[in-house]
């Protein structure tokens, strides 16, 4: 009986888990039913109740019209109730862009295939000779200090660089003059430019994300784009893109700001265009931008148009010297010296030719810009956080390694390596969710959901990068002057954190509401099945979708208890993953089972009522998110040859990562409005409790001493952010860095030395170590060579530790002054 028992409970989970046909499952209990008969010895009495109660319910699914008849039907009717009514505007959100890997992610059963197949990251000689000469040459003409201090702004040098040498233009085709560059390219420019210049990396991220020539080159007429794609490739033109209002900021689709349809004069001519009134706020570049690209709501009372009188939103360009438009007034975000300000017009007429695409993209502006969102989204913000948090790193890392207190490194003591091993462990996982996104873009995919992942957990865990290296360096962090690489960075992190979506706006409402609907294998369709007024098609069609979502429902449901109760040992790994990470691919393959199942339960017991229950909303998000975030950690591994040292760094941030989906899942649980519900999906997803642990505190060591030891691993950590010059302050902390291996290789050689009274013991000020190193060498203990290198640890560290200082009454004044002309 215990035999039978096991093989009828094997067999089911094995059925559901391959999503078996009702034929299939008929013949299986038939099966089981002889095999109970023969092995356990089952009476006729009760074998024939058992095939009752199994095959009644299989035969009301197996046959199809007493299945529409009984069960389809009135589901149908059910649920055209109770779907949740969906406007324009949300139906664009949700439509707009592709779905890749997330959708895997969404189906329980992820096809790594589909992620191994996409290629490494690499750069073309052109695109990597760029990035090595013109954006070398950019991000040392600038500096973070000198902008925020002296200029309130790039000096005029490197504004005409980023012009003459085609920043601008990165992704306008060759054809209009521009670089064509990938989009990983682009990410690679921002990303090093962020490692040395918020205000540089702004000023070449904006023109080639969300602004003008995206739009163009996606929607835009010949004429729009032969104007002006050359002029922008060539830096004749600055562009801005104006979407935010006062009164419209998170929720952008509802500005205010409007045009209507008229005829009115434009050079000498009477032409159909429109009257607009706006009134902008939070524009990147607005206060120098030769062209404005403007979103308003269209208009068309009198009929002109011959479509809607209320048309919707609608996208525009408009120079900026034309009568009536107004910019050149500058917000002053956190002491980042970025151009941003607003702008506003009133009553500002503009012929129909101006609308970007002409007259048939009228009221078509709210698509156009959730398209181009997505994929500028997956660059811009990730790769410039990704590059602060890099320069962090370096700084602090190399900081922590050379920097003694109680005679020891402070790297050394466990509450720093605690902080050090967040820092390893996030930057590696954020370069790698970057990678993957950017290589998303360059694979045709416009990822709106991967792009709000990546925006709002790499800006996040930016932040908590910039925080710990801040705890690290301590009182040289609070202090401002131009040997602090951290303060301007750690004032302009809620920068990143706000624009483009707030982050709780992304997190609550646009990862997972978005997600939910557009990556579900069944649920988009569901809607367009229930929605068809042909009653016998939708029948149709909503049958063969329910049953399927019912079968995917009861196949997540078995994978997760399997996954659960095996520790994930009987889910299947790629064949090709690296031996060393199969345990994650299997975690990933359980925690995606017990999502989907989490998600399809939360929409059938909320409903529509779902998308205002935002803490379970952003809880189900963020378990989407970690998942993409390991896959991304997983897929770098591999593509940089399985590098062995990289191996701490991995595996703290995918552990980290599974911990925090987990712990999402189990809010979500403790949360959910049905606890009989809650309870069910808590036996089915972690039956034998909770699996996943935070990294152990060893591991954690293992990452900080990679991070303070020089070679190929910390250059994998760090590559691509820019090394300033020699000279620079962060340049001396490498400099120091490079030779601490050198010094306690000398220590601790020279220790027996200092027992024995031939030596005193090292200083620990550096000034004094110039002195110490000379004495050795008087009594023959050190070489030259040695001697010098001392000699060059104590210059290089004593630069790295210093902390600026000022006369009392110089930066307040000139600052102010400064500051106060600006405004004028």
């Amino acid at each position: 009986m215990i035999i039978w028992l096991i093989l009828l409970i094997a067999s089911a989970l094995a059925l559901m888990m391959m999503r078996a046909s009702a034929w299939a499952w008929l013949a299986a209990e038939a099966v089981l039913l002889w095999l109970g008969a023969r092995l356990a010895e089952i009476e006729w009495p009760v074998l024939v109740l058992l095939a009752i109660l199994f095959f009644t319910p299989t035969l009301l699914v197996a046959i199809r019209s007493v299945r529409q008849a009984l069960m389809t039907r009135p589901a149908l009717d059910i649920f055209r109730k109770i779907m949740p009514a969906m406007s324009a505007t949300e139906r664009d959100a949700i439509e707009a862009g592709t779905v890749w890997w997330d959708a895997e992610l969404f189906s329980g059963k992820p096809d790594w295939s589909r992620l191994f197949a996409l290629p490494a990251p690499r750069l073309t000689a052109e695109e990597q000779a760029f990035l090595d000469n013109e954006v070398e040459q950019l991000c040392g003409m600038v500096s973070d200090w000198d902008a925020t201090v002296k200029t309130q702004d790039l000096p005029p040098e490197a504004w005409q660089f980023i012009k003459d040498k085609g920043f601008l233009g990165m992704i306008i085709p060759r054809q209009y003059g521009g670089k064509q560059f990938s989009a990983y390219m682009h990410s690679q420019v921002v990303m090093k430019l962020a490692s040395r210049s918020s205000a540089a990396a702004i000023a070449v991220m904006v023109p080639n994300s969300l602004g003008p020539a995206e739009l163009l080159l996606h929607y835009g007429t010949e004429v729009q784009k032969n104007h002006y794609l050359p002029r922008l490739a060539q830096g004749l033109e600055i562009p801005c893109f104006a979407l935010t209002s006062p009164y419209a900021g998170s929720d952008a689709a509802a500005i205010p700001d409007i045009g209507i349809v008229c005829k009115g004069v434009h050079e000498g001519r009477e032409t159909l265009g429109f009257r607009v009134t706006w009134s902008k706020r939070y524009i990147t570049l607005a206060p120098i931008a030769t062209v404005l690209g403007l979103a308003f709501r269209a208009s068309d009372p009198d009929g002109l148009l011959g479509g809607e009188r209320e048309a919707g939103i609608t996208c525009a360009l408009i120079p900026t010297d034309h009568p009536g438009v107004v910019t050149g007034r500058r917000h002053w975000p956190l002491n980042a010296v970025f151009q941003n300000g607003p702008t506003e017009g009133k009553d500002v007429f503009i012929p129909m030719e101006w609308v970007i695409g002409g007259v048939a993209q009228v009221g078509r502006g709210w698509r156009m810009l959730m398209e181009c969102l997505a994929a500028g989204r997956a660059i811009s913000l990730p790769s410039s956080s990704v590059g602060f948090s890099k320069m962090a790193v370096r700084g602090t890392s190399g900081y922590a390694a050379m920097r003694r207190q109680f005679k020891i490194e402070i790297g050394k003591f466990e509450g720093v390596q605690e902080a050090l091993a967040r820092m390893g462990g996030h930057l590696y996982m954020m370069d790698a969710t970057r990678r993957l996104s950017a290589l998303a873009v360059d694979a045709g995919e416009k990822p709106s959901v991967i792009s709000a992942i990546s925006k709002y957990h790499i800006t996040e865990r930016g932040r908590m990068v910039v925080n710990d290296g801040m705890d690290v360096i301590g009182g040289k962090g609070i202090c401002m002057g131009p040997g602090n690489f951290l303060a301007r960075v750690y004032q302009q992190i809620p920068i990143a954190i706000t624009v483009e979506g707030a982050n709780i706006l992304t997190r609550c409402l646009i990862i997972f509401g978005q997600g939910a609907i557009r990556c579900h294998p069944y649920v988009l369709k569901e809607l367009a099945a229930a929605a068809d007024e042909d009653r016998e098609r939708a029948v149709q069609e909503f049958d063969r979708l329910l049953f399927g979502h019912l079968s995917f429902v009861a196949a997540n449901a078995a994978r997760s208890l399997v996954g659960g109760l095996s520790g994930g040992w009987l889910l299947a790994a790629p064949a090709q993953a690296a031996h060393a990470t199969r345990r994650y691919y299997r975690a990933v393959v359980h925690l995606s089972s017990a999502f989907a199942l989490l998600t399809d339960a939360s929409m059938a017991v909320l409903g529509g009522t779902l998308k205002f229950r935002e803490r379970i909303s952003a809880r189900l998000g963020d378990v989407l998110s970690q998942l993409y975030l390991v896959s991304a950690a997983l897929k770098r591994y591999e593509d940089e040859g399985r590098q062995e040292a990289d191996l701490p760094y991995v595996d703290w941030s995918v552990q980290e990562a599974l911990n925090r989906a987990q712990e999402a899942i189990v809010e979500v649980l403790h949360n959910f409005p049905n606890p009989f519900v809650a309870f069910a999906l808590r036996l089915a997803i972690f039956p034998l409790g909770l699996p996943y642990r935070k990294p152990a505190d060893v591991l954690g060591t293992h990452v900080a001493k990679a991070m303070q030891t020089p070679g190929e691993s910390r250059e994998r950590l760090l590559a691509d952010a820019y090394l300033p010059r020699a000279g620079d302050p962060l340049a001396c902390g490498e400099q120091a860095f490079a030779l601490t291996p050198v010094v306690q290789q000398l220590e601790h050689r020279l220790k027996p030395d200092i027992r024995e009274g031939k030596l005193p013991p090292m200083p620990q000020s550096l000034l004094e170590l110039t002195a110490w190193s000379a004495l050795a060498l008087e009594r023959g203990l050190l070489s030259l060579q040695e001697k010098e290198a001392l000699d060059a640890f104590a210059l290089y560290g004593h630069q790295s530790v210093a902390v600026d200082d000022f006369a009392a009454d110089f930066d307040r004044a000139e600052m102010v002054a400064q500051v106060a002309a600006q405004s004028s």
